[in-house]
């Protein structure tokens, strides 16, 4: 579903600030696979999701979704393809609309617009029965201004309205990283629920390992822009995060790590 063929970026090149943020990095994900990424601050976790959306194209290689090169697209013209939740809870929802219209938007994303809006009493009703999938009482909510939802409310939300449209590839950009250990946890047992009802290829990006071991049948560990560690089936099942500890401190020294990598969500 997703090919990454020998793709480099470097930004700033031939200056005193050149960064070598992607060197020479493929792997291939099948139907269905949940890859977690793991690595520190600088790694290429973020510029990996970015050169696979297009917010910049790279200097070199190849990337191809469901078999169709889109290396030569722009963001917007890959979109339908993806499904991207981002770090912050405040992106991927308009604040000033309801709930039952953040997913109107969601539902009729890539349909030709018209100038009659507003949601039908069939649609809210399927937006009713998609929010207690994620058990949060948001289905009681349907006409409730985004904006006073808490933050893990809102990321559910942009979680849900990111996969009504099943995309071929789901982005996960450290989606948990700025909710409490106790909402995080929730909103990842949902992301778990979302991806394996409709069997959706993920990629998902965590500082932490305990979530990277938790989460998906496959682990990738970045550093330096390369893929230093590739993990996936029975090995990933039985791997803890000791000897993923190990492993990190092996290729990118004790220093690199931070206590939130190590941090276990209760």
């Amino acid at each position: 579903m997703l090919e990454v063929r020998n793709i480099s970026k470097t930004f700033n090149p031939g200056t005193i600030n050149e960064k070598v943020a992607l060197d020479n990095v493929s792997f291939t994900l099948n139907d269905g696979d949940f890859c977690t990424v793991i690595g520190g601050n600088g790694a290429g976790k973020s510029t990996i999701m970015n050169a696979i959306c297009g917010v910049w194209p790279v200097d070199s290689g190849a990337i191809l979704i469901d078999g169709k090169d889109v290396s030569g697209l722009c963001e917007y013209k890959r979109a339908p393809f993806l499904g991207r939740v981002f770090q912050d809870p405040m992106t991927g929802t308009a604040a000033g609309m309801q709930i039952d219209e953040n997913m109107a938007l969601a539902a009729r994303r890539g349909q030709r617009r018209t100038l009659r809006w507003g949601v039908t009493s069939k649609e809210r009703e399927e937006y009713r029965e998609l929010l207690k999938f994620l058990d949060l009482g948001l289905e009681d909510r349907l006409t409730a201004k985004v904006g006073l939802l808490s933050g893990g409310q809102r990321q559910a939300l942009t979680l849900l309205m990111a996969t009504m449209k099943k995309p071929k590839l789901l982005l996960l950009d450290e989606h948990t990283a700025a909710l409490d250990p106790k909402t995080a946890a929730k909103v990842l047992e949902a992301t778990d629920r979302i991806v394996e009802r409709d069997h959706l290829t993920t990629m998902m990006v965590t500082h932490n390992m305990s979530d990277a071991i938790t989460h998906g049948n496959r682990l990738i560990m970045l550093n330096d822009g390369k893929i230093v560690v590739d993990i996936s089936g029975e090995e990933k099942k039985h791997l803890t995060v000791e000897q993923l500890l190990h492993k990190f401190e092996e290729v990118a020294g004790e220093e690199s790590v931070s206590d939130s990598m190590v941090l276990s969500h209760p």
